[in-house]
């Protein structure tokens, strides 16, 4: 059906209430969605391989550590140990699952409904100071994507500001009155700007339902950054125009248009490790899924009904309004009854990713913020369990970096009494024998082989079906491009993950000491600065390596050996910090066939002299 052109700004409100979902009190448990036998299979396979890897690692740090009179430090050491093991295993067993599935041809076709017949949908782009001509041009080459396609009469566009600054605001007028010209022909076009951005994006999109959500069936909530066929939009309209029981659908967004070293890694390691994860994601999931907050499709009736969210008790950072909303609105929506779920196969759906380390960190301290307040949640009453889940992953994604900082020192610390502690053989008690300190260091490197299996296994099964994708393995420059990626991708993400570890355990501090993130406006633009600027931002990363360094060489040079991955790339934080968000440097491993993909914007590709200082 058409929807109606409108030459003001915002149409007719046709409004929805949206009652605010109360995580108190629930009037029965989480309803039933009828669960795919194969689901539950494959939720018995993934926690089943996840506590079998985890009890054999754990067993394995138990022979390691002596179980000759087990002091505090090594229960401790064995109980971090443990918890860190749990994560990754987790992550391996899914992994594995995804492996085979894809292996075996495996994916969720959706039932379709006929194109004539795909309701009324709303695009949503929800924008905070950003750069309106970068996330407006995206916008026109959809709607003209969806003319070509015959599909615009059941679409219409809202470009939902809650940008602050005023002069930021008159470009976003400026450049929509100039968008508007160019494609209102083709499909309605509004702009509106909140005079009060209450909730930040949750709130926005909230004032879309309850204003003119009653006019529309479903609406495909966009990222700043968000870009989608015209082929992907119409398979979600219409899949879950044919899923009368269905609240979202996830699309599985790639990412790609960043030069920068930093980005160029992370864009590869999505594309090759990517699918392996969701595939096993997908299939465990099942009905009872997760929402990332864009790139997908919603209900707009069951959104109204369902998602409202309530302000959190407290004081910031732990009170006030939900941050990370996609995993609790998900959540809500799932406890009343409506499905979600993710088409991983579904290509033609994009985002990008931050340019930097430096940038990737000032995104990720909201999300770390938001991710902690799922603790005041994830007891809520009426979720179904697996949202439990996804909410105890949200929080593990960030205490994970100041429990894996916990295990090094711990570590660090038994070895250094193991080193200048005289050991008691003769503890309290009769003993016809000595108790003689064990340590075995075949036993050590047996479980350290285990540990970096478990941990590398998800990306060598990405690579391998990588390999076998004629399309893939091409697109990634050939079989020598996807090997020499995946080297450069393993060795920076080594020297990179410690810097990331005490980033984050920053974070989950400033939160656990009451410092509120704030709502600061992404950087998506590749930045040069001269290698100074980035000595001050990693001065205690610097000094948290030496450290390590002069620690390490006090117990043995073979442990400064061992802690050398870690302490390179803390010692060595400006360097990689700089050289990662130089665009010339991605142009080079470019054109040195590292780091390519298939989702390649080519005419986006910067000249050579662009990265130059």
């Amino acid at each position: 059906m058409a929807l109606p052109l409108d030459e003001g700004l915002t149409p007719p409100e046709h409004r929805l209430a949206m009652p605010v979902q109360s995580l108190r009190d629930w009037p029965g448990g989480a309803r039933v969605l009828a669960s795919h036998h194969g689901t539950n299979l494959a939720r018995l396979f993934v926690f089943g391989m996840t506590g079998i890897i985890t009890a054999l690692g754990t067993y394995g740090m138990y022979q390691v550590i002596s179980p000759v009179n087990v002091t505090w430090l090594q229960a401790v050491f064995a109980a971090l140990f443990a918890l860190t093991f749990t994560w990754i295993s987790f992550a391996c067993a899914s992994a594995i699952l995804g492996f085979f599935l894809l292996l075996t041809g495996w994916h969720r076709t959706p039932v379709l409904a006929a194109a004539d017949q795909m309701g009324r949908n709303a695009l949503l782009m929800p924008i905070y100071n950003e750069d309106p001509a970068r996330v407006f041009a995206t916008l026109e080459r959809m709607v003209r994507d969806l003319a070509e396609r015959g599909a615009v009469a059941h679409f219409a566009l809202f470009i939902l500001s809650d940008t602050r600054k005023d002069d930021a605001a008159a470009r976003e007028e400026t450049a929509f009155a100039d968008l508007r010209q160019r494609i209102g022909g083709l499909l309605p076009v509004y702009y509106r700007r909140r005079s009060v951005n209450h909730h930040r994006k949750a709130g926005n999109i909230a004032d879309f339902v309850t204003r003119w959500g009653g006019a529309f069936d479903h609406m495909v909530v966009l990222d700043a950054d968000s870009d989608m066929t015209a082929e992907t939009l119409t398979t979600l309209a219409r899949a879950m125009a044919a899923d009368a029981t269905a609240g979202i659908i996830q699309s599985l967004p790639h990412l790609r248009n960043q030069w920068t070293p930093y980005a160029r890694m992370t864009q590869f390691a999505g594309r090759v490790y990517g699918p392996v994860v969701a595939a096993g994601l997908a299939s465990w999931h099942g009905r009872d899924g997760n929402y990332w907050g864009h790139n997908a499709i919603i209900r707009v009736a069951a959104f109204a009904e369902a998602a409202g969210l309530p302000e959190l008790h407290g004081r910031k950072p732990f009170g006030g309004h939900v941050l990370s909303h996609d995993f609790i609105e998900a959540a809500l929506m799932r406890r009343a009854g409506w499905a979600v779920y993710m088409l991983p196969d579904l290509l033609g759906s994009y985002e990008e990713t931050p340019p930097s380390l430096l940038d990737l960190a000032v995104r990720d301290r909201r999300w770390a913020q938001g991710n902690l307040q799922h603790m005041k949640i994830v007891g809520a009453k009426g979720l179904h369990w697996i949202s439990r889940v996804h909410l105890i992953q949200g929080i593990m994604s960030y205490l994970a970096s100041p429990l894996w900082l916990m295990l090094l020192l711990a570590g660090l610390t038994l070895a250094m009494v193991a080193r200048y502690t005289e050991p008691n053989y003769f503890p309290d008690g009769f003993s016809l024998f000595p108790a003689w300190p064990v340590f075995d260091p075949v036993l050590a490197l047996r479980l350290l082989i285990i540990t970096g299996i478990v941990l590398y296994l998800p990306k060598l099964l990405g690579v391998i079906l990588a390999w076998r994708d004629p399309d893939l393995r091409r697109g990634c420059g050939g079989g020598m491009g996807l090997l020499r990626s995946v080297a450069g991708e393993t060795v920076l993400s080594m020297v990179l993950s410690p810097i990331m570890m005490l980033i984050q355990t920053r974070f989950v501090l400033d939160v656990v000491m009451g410092r509120d993130s704030g709502w600061n406006a992404q950087n998506r633009e590749s930045r040069e600065a001269p290698l100074s600027a980035f000595v001050k931002p990693h001065a205690l990363h610097m000094a948290a390596g030496l450290a390590f360094a002069v620690l390490a060489l006090l117990i043995s040079w073979q442990t400064l050996l061992w802690f050398l991955p870690i302490i390179s790339g803390l010692v060595g934080a400006p360097l990689l910090s700089w050289w990662t968000a130089r665009v010339a440097a991605g142009v080079q491993l470019y054109d040195s066939n590292v780091f390519r993909t298939p989702d390649e914007a080519q005419a986006a590709r910067p000249a050579r002299s662009h990265g130059h200082e």
